[in-house]
């Protein structure tokens, strides 16, 4: 296939000088490690003043295209954190050429391939995210506010389609500037999937047009602990600027206690004998006028969420308050469902499934939509959040199985917290580790490290988060078998760690030690 090609110019001033005091390479450096890199210890110096991104004469795309122009904006005081000089596009020779195809869907996978040798660089991808996840790659030494870059090839590729992360917003609101924090964060680990568990039991911060009442009276406060749709936009275009989606997720029918606040007789009433006991269950899936409501919430949330998926949750369905209430005790009967309350929760969420095919989303929910047996469209996707390492391998042989893709996150709930280095466990995740056949594991289309809130807000996120979530990011994108060894992982990761404070990411240290640039400049 000919792709037509994006030229842009990236340009530095390259000398050679033989760096025969160091036996670092370049690779060694690099977060998460591509896919093949060949590089040596010839070395070539960088001055900020001249180092410029230019589009190239001939271009077939020019200056608004908003996701490289922002890119280039944005990496130049990254890469040279300690310099002043604004951002500029005069012409220089020789230059670092960036090629990349017009390609602006979804950024799903990115293919790129950087070489820098004597004179010259360039970096070639297949799509605008390729050129965004290659000059992630470029890692530019500085010693004493000097400026080096190493001869080398790489050749670079996502191992996994989906590297997600979620963030709940409902157990602790999190302010705009933390979620903008962490997409930056995200963007620098090559994550791609922002999962945004907007809404739960707890709160409704989701500031609804259609039903504003579900913030007012859903959220902690009704004016500063919400998000509007202009927040929401900002945090589109944020995420998608840095090559990320954003997947909305809005979970029923349980978790939701926070909704039926905002929306009376969406939740179902709890009996105590023959009498209600004024607490409520999952939303009443007995009653027309749910699925009502869930249409209209949805067809406003398709509108404001682009993504071509939508998260619908189906998790953790308590059945106790369903079988307490003689109206839905009715309505099981009358569809001769017994006394399965699984076949109650299957036909709410088949319903909710075909709601969102009007759409035109695809659903992703969590595994006990599966586990439960339900009827779900061929393209749906399951999401995997719990087991014991046995019960992991098995639900993922059984979900390709039966011709589903699924994303994994049961090993990457870094909510959970341990004394020590606990980041190796997340980094020693296998996630094809299981009986299955080529085509089965081809249906593994990622993982994602999962920020529950209970514990967490704007305080402690980012520490908690960095640099614990590189660790599975490395393993998502990175080759396994090359990226095996925690031993040979920890030296790149602390200096990534170092790297990540430096941009202004609290990121907690691994182990005993420091970073260099703490003390540069004394």
């Amino acid at each position: 296939m000919i792709f037509p090609v994006l030229c842009l110019f990236l340009a530095a001033r390259f000398s050679k000088i033989q760096n025969k005091s160091s036996t670092a390479k370049y690779g060694h450096k690099l977060w998460p490690m591509p896919q093949l890199i060949s590089s040596s210890t010839d070395r070539y110096p960088l001055s900020p003043r001249q180092f410029i991104f230019q589009y190239a004469s001939g271009s077939s795309a020019k200056s608004g295209c908003s996701v490289i122009d922002s890119a280039f904006k944005r990496y130049f005081p990254l890469i040279f954190k300690t310099e002043k000089h604004m951002y500029r596009t005069f012409s220089m020779q020789p230059m670092l050429n960036v090629y990349a195809s017009i390609h602006l869907s979804f950024p799903f996978s990115v293919v790129d391939k950087l070489s820098v040798s004597s004179g010259q660089a360039s970096l070639r991808a297949k799509t605008v995210w390729g050129a965004l996840r290659g000059n992630k790659t470029i890692h530019i030494r500085h010693v004493r506010y000097k400026y080096f870059v190493n001869k080398t090839e790489i050749d670079d590729f996502p191992r996994f389609k989906f590297r997600g992360l979620l963030l709940d917003t409902s157990r602790h609101y999190l302010p705009l500037p933390a979620i903008l924090k962490t997409l930056d964060a995200m963007s620098y680990n090559k994550f791609n999937v922002f999962h945004w568990h907007i809404v739960d039991d707890p709160s409704f911060p989701y500031q609804s047009s259609t039903f504003p009442g579900l913030s007012s009276k859903g959220a902690f406060h009704p004016s500063t602990h919400v998000y509007s749709q202009t927040d929401v936009s900002r945090v589109i275009s944020h995420a998608r600027l840095r090559g990320i989606r954003v997947l909305p997720e809005f979970d029923s029918p349980g978790h939701t206690q926070s909704w039926g606040k905002g929306q009376p007789g969406l939740l179902t009433s709890c009996y105590k004998g023959s009498v209600p006991s004024g607490t409520f269950g999952p939303v009443n899936p007995a009653m027309s006028s749910s699925y009502q409501f869930i249409s209209r919430l949805f067809k406003e949330v398709a509108s404001v969420f682009p993504d071509p998926y939508i998260h619908l949750g189906g998790d953790e369905v308590d059945f106790t308050c369903w079988k307490s209430n003689p109206e839905v005790r009715g309505f099981m009967q009358k569809m001769g469902f017994g006394t399965d309350y699984t076949k109650l929760e299957s036909y709410y969420m088949e319903n909710i499934i075909n709601l969102t095919k009007t759409l035109n989303k695809t659903s992703i929910v969590w595994q006990d939509v599966f586990d439960n047996h339900e009827k779900i469209p061929e393209e749906t996707v399951l999401h995997i959040w719990k087991g014991s390492p046995a019960q992991i391998q098995q639900e993922l042989s059984d979900i390709t199985l039966a011709g589903y893709r699924v994303i994994l996150s049961a090993p990457w709930y870094i909510n959970h917290i341990a004394y020590g280095q606990d980041w190796t466990t997340y980094y020693n995740v296998q996630p094809l580790n299981f009986t299955g056949s080529e085509q089965q594991k081809s249906l593994v289309i990622g993982g994602e490290v999962c920020m529950w809130g209970e514990y967490v807000d704007a305080t402690n996120l980012s520490p908690r988060l960095w640099p614990r979530a590189s660790a599975a990011a490395e393993r998502l994108w990175s080759d396994e078998k090359t990226t095996s060894s925690v031993t040979d992982a920890f030296p790149r990761l602390t200096d990534f760690r170092c790297r990540l404070l430096r941009r202004g990411i609290q990121a907690e240290p691994l182990f005993v030690g420091h970073c260099r640039h703490e003390y540069e400049g004394i």
